[in-house]
């Protein structure tokens, strides 16, 4: 039985040949665009780095920045772990380029509060038991931050439709729900029920 592998040569008249070590030399090292140097408005700083222009924002802030608050799940905009808000808006950082948010107030888990306090919505998921393994968690929290931004005082049915393009593999919406509400309370906006 004769098979194909993948390899380091070419394959000649049904006989394995090695590449010719000046054919690799003359090969480029890297195939496409170089990086280059951006600035994103984070968390209320200026923050240079240095990407390709095909990096996503969620790959440029975990993987050269160092910020894990944002979450690689399904890496296809459809569940909501890497949650962050940009210039007010939701969005998740997975259908984001880097390149393409210069310029812009990028907010994430990481500058919601100042250092040793919780802001109202992590607060509010923390008293109603509203994480599990903790993995959508930030992203619910960002994604309820905005949610209350653009509705401050939501009934449990709209925080259920508002709240749709986020998902907890745990299944903790029975605790996430009442957050929310609780959230507005806190954040002076008030829910019509509790």
């Amino acid at each position: 039985m004769q098979g194909l592998g993948v390899g380091s040569g070419v394959l000649s008249g049904g006989i394995l040949e090695t590449v010719l070590p000046e054919a690799a030399e003359a090969a480029p090292s890297t195939i496409g665009p170089d990086e280059t140097q951006i600035t994103l408005r984070l968390n209320g700083k200026s923050t240079q780095l240095s990407v390709e222009p095909r990096v996503t924002l969620l790959d440029a802030l975990r993987n050269r920045l160092g910020m894990t608050g944002v979450k690689r799940v399904c890496d296809r905009g459809s569940c909501g772990a890497c949650t962050m808000i940009i210039n007010g808006k939701v969005m998740y950082g997975c259908t984001v380029l880097a390149i393409d948010v210069q310029g812009k107030d990028i907010q994430t888990i990481e500058g919601l509060a100042p250092e040793g306090k919780f802001h109202p919505v992590s607060e509010a998921f923390v008293n109603n038991d509203a994480q599990q393994c903790g993995f959508c968690t930030p992203g619910f929290v960002m994604a309820v931050k905005g949610y209350l931004d653009r509705n401050p005082n939501p009934t449990m049915e709209e925080v259920e439709k508002g709240l749709g393009g986020n998902f907890c593999r745990c299944g903790t919406y029975v605790g996430i729900r009442p957050a929310v509400l609780e959230a507005a309370k806190k954040m002076k906006g008030g829910s019509r029920n509790a």
